[in-house]
């Protein structure tokens, strides 16, 4: 099977996992790196053993003979990476959030699809081992078919320390983490049909809404509930894990802190420990998103090979951008009661 070579825009904080992926996956090498830091791009290149270094990524894919482009920038430079890609007939796979607005993601799918090149949104959540466990028990009519869930995403980890940059973004938790309960909810339930949201900023440093909640309606007849938060005050911590519950017409499950799947229906209930497994390069408690990585991008290799399209194509990927737009657009226009001596009336 014949190696395949890729190279990556971006080598700052979460592109670090990517690269260590890269590294555990058969016949396949990262050739090159581009960063627009000098000295982070010497140091990621020297622990993982890459030579060819650059600060232009059209320098980079004029020069090298590559097989997919992985980008892992911040969203501003997402299109014209993307299309820089496509034009030179490049597979690509690009980290979330996809684009700023739909425009430019609709422009990146098509900009591939007339270059006849796949494209991957970096969406892992979907990926992670317990999900999947919870996918599986679904699928396999344990809970007969849903028609309630709860997505949730409650913590006080200090995202901020890691990432300061968050602390700054005008669009900050429905963008970066609800994005990923969304595609979770869309992953289980089905495509949505109606969204209303709730947002609030609760720690007066920062500059977005640190506290989200949305009610979607699902195709498929199911109701969810995402709620997430970097401003809660949980018992015991559960960063960086996502809870569920569902209720189906048969029965219902429950993921819970430290990985525990129950399962209640017609035969009794059922427990199970869906933990994802510890990478050699992991550490707790990222273990779970880290392996994610190594799951997605095997897809996305498997997708290469077999020339399917990805799970989380580009194409797919629009629809939970919409759901973040119309989040975001819910929450300013939500209607507000006031009773006044004529009356009870909506504004």
């Amino acid at each position: 099977m014949a190696r395949l070579k890729g190279a990556m825009v971006g080598v700052g904080f979460f592109a670090v996992n990517q690269l260590q992926a890269w590294r555990d996956i058969a016949d396949v090498e990262i050739v090159a790196i581009c960063d627009s830091d000098p000295a982070r791009l010497a140091s990621v290149g020297d622990r993982f053993g890459i030579d060819r270094r650059f600060t232009d990524a059209a320098e980079m894919l004029a020069t090298q003979t590559l097989d997919f482009l992985d980008i892992a920038t911040t969203v501003p430079s997402h299109r014209p990476l993307v299309e820089l890609a496509a034009g030179h007939r490049l597979p690509v796979i690009c980290q979330k959030p996809f684009a700023s607005s739909l425009a430019d993601g609709q422009a990146m799918v098509d900009a591939c699809f007339a270059a006849g090149v796949p494209l991957m949104v970096h969406e892992n959540f979907r990926w992670q081992t317990p999900i999947r466990a919870v996918k599986s028990e679904i699928g396999s009519g344990a809970i007969g078919a849903p028609f309630w869930g709860r997505v949730s995403y409650r913590s006080g980890y200090d995202v901020y320390a890691g990432q300061p940059y968050l602390a700054e973004t005008r669009r900050f938790i429905v963008e970066d983490v609800g994005i990923h309960l969304l595609d979770v909810s869309r992953f289980l339930f089905g495509d949505v049909l109606s969204i209303a949201s709730t947002t609030r900023r609760v720690n007066p440093d920062i500059t977005g809404e640190d506290v989200a909640t949305m009610l979607l309606t699902h195709e498929a007849g199911a109701t969810s509930i995402i709620d997430c938060s970097f401003a809660s005050t949980p018992e015991v911590e559960p960063f960086p894990q996502t809870l569920l519950e569902i209720d189906g017409e048969e029965g219902g499950l429950r993921l819970a802190v430290d990985y525990r799947l129950t399962i209640t229906g017609k035969n009794g209930i059922r427990r199970r420990d869906v933990a994802p497994p510890l990478l050699a390069w992991a550490e707790r408690p990222w273990h779970g998103v880290q392996e994610s990585v190594f799951n997605i991008q095997n897809h996305w290799v498997d997708c290469l090979r077999s020339g399917v399209d990805p799970d989380t194509s580009g194409a797919d990927n629009l629809k939970t951008l919409a759901l973040v737009d119309a989040a975001y657009e819910g929450a300013r226009t939500l209607r507000t009661l006031h009773r006044s001596k004529d009356g009870v009336a909506f504004s």
